[in-house]
């Protein structure tokens, strides 16, 4: 027994795969432009689709309730088995949070090298998945597998929402302000991780910001009138604040020194300690931001690919900061105003 349980001590993660959590997703130009050679779908029980890449599906079952569902899933994004799967359930219930639903139950996916890595790994993975679950108040109602020479885990989550309460990435209205749940840089963190470059204090720091579910986030802004509403991942803040913005045809601006960064992370990339998938994401919203005179290495901050990241938040003016109080009396301490929507338009973003 002492044996397994030292054998599985030494084993990182994320030494099993070339990309790191959501980072290792498909470059979002590409997906655009699969995705819109497909059939748009048809049908009035619909009630958020593909059209503006929001966070989850949702359904009407009838009048006054409506399915919520998402699926997210990648690769490991820290070394531990146990706290993967926490991160990893964490980040597939944002999507659920973020249009404003509760969660119902889960599904597993695994990939799972089972002739490289010993079993008891899948085991611990799963275990961390299900406490957050249970974190969460919701069962995990089995899965599906498959033999996967990278490991991968995820979840499609369920949820139910009123419709009259759907809360969209579109929606967002010129004078709101843009108020930030969690701070970024788990992308570069991430990575660092993975190069030995992270000590174990900082190690430990990002993946109880990882592993923090949204929940509370979620069940505070419900007392607010807010406008739209996103989750910051794997397209980084500057993406998924274009989706935002191109959804509402509103321009926004972002204020990069009131943005909040986890410790060492500017830092790291100055010494270029970046994901792949921070540099496809500054790519991918060249079109759309103008980080005016701000240095390269600051445009990659704004677009460093997140793994269950924070919620970012539109909402009139004058909530805004009695929700960032509220939030942090609720032990969300690190909640802030980053910005505004300016007026109406192509939903150019400006940073400044």
């Amino acid at each position: 027994m002492t044996s397994e349980v030292s054998f599985q001590k030494e084993i990182k993660l994320t030494h099993y795969t070339h990309g790191l959590g959501c980072a290792c997703k498909i470059q979002p130009k590409n997906l655009e432009r699969v995705l819109k050679n497909l059939a748009p779908v048809i049908d009035p029980k619909v009630l958020v689709g593909t059209e503006n890449s929001d966070d989850a599906a949702v359904y009407l079952l009838r009048e006054d309730l409506a399915l919520v569902q998402t699926l997210d899933f990648f690769t490991p994004v820290v070394d531990d088995p146990y706290q993967f799967g926490a991160v990893a359930a964490a980040n597939a219930l944002s999507d659920i949070y973020a249009m404003g639903a509760e969660p119902v139950f889960a599904l597993n996916i695994v990939g799972f090298p089972e002739d490289t890595l010993p079993m008891d790994v899948l085991e611990q993975i799963l275990k961390g998945a299900q406490d957050k679950a249970t974190e969460a108040g919701i069962p995990i109602l089995g899965g599906h597998t498959v033999e996967d020479p990278e490991p991968k885990y995820g979840m499609v989550v369920s949820g139910t929402v009123h419709p009259d309460k759907i809360l969209k990435n579109a929606g967002a209205k010129p004078g709101d302000k843009l108020v930030l749940t969690k701070p970024l840089g788990t992308g570069i963190l991430s990575t660092a991780i993975k190069r030995g470059m992270v000590d174990d204090r900082l190690r430990d720091r990002v993946t109880r910001q990882m592993t923090q579910l949204n929940k509370t986030a979620a069940t505070l802004m419900r007392n607010y009138n807010v406008h739209a509403c996103t989750d910051v991942t794997g397209f980084g803040l500057a993406g998924h604040l274009k989706e935002m913005t191109t959804a509402s045809a509103c321009d926004a601006e972002i204020w990069f020194e009131k943005l909040p960064f986890l410790p060492e992370v500017k830092n790291l990339a100055v010494a270029g300690v970046i994901p792949g998938g921070s540099y496809n994401n500054l790519d991918f919203v060249a079109d759309f931001v103008d980080f005016g005179k701000l240095p390269r290495t600051d445009q990659l901050l704004v677009c460093d690919a997140q793994t269950s990241g924070g919620l970012l938040i539109a909402l009139p003016a004058d909530e805004a900061d009695k929700l960032v109080v509220d939030l942090h009396e609720n032990g969300i301490k690190e909640a802030l105003v980053i910005g505004e929507f300016t007026a109406e338009g192509k939903g150019v973003i400006a940073v400044r």
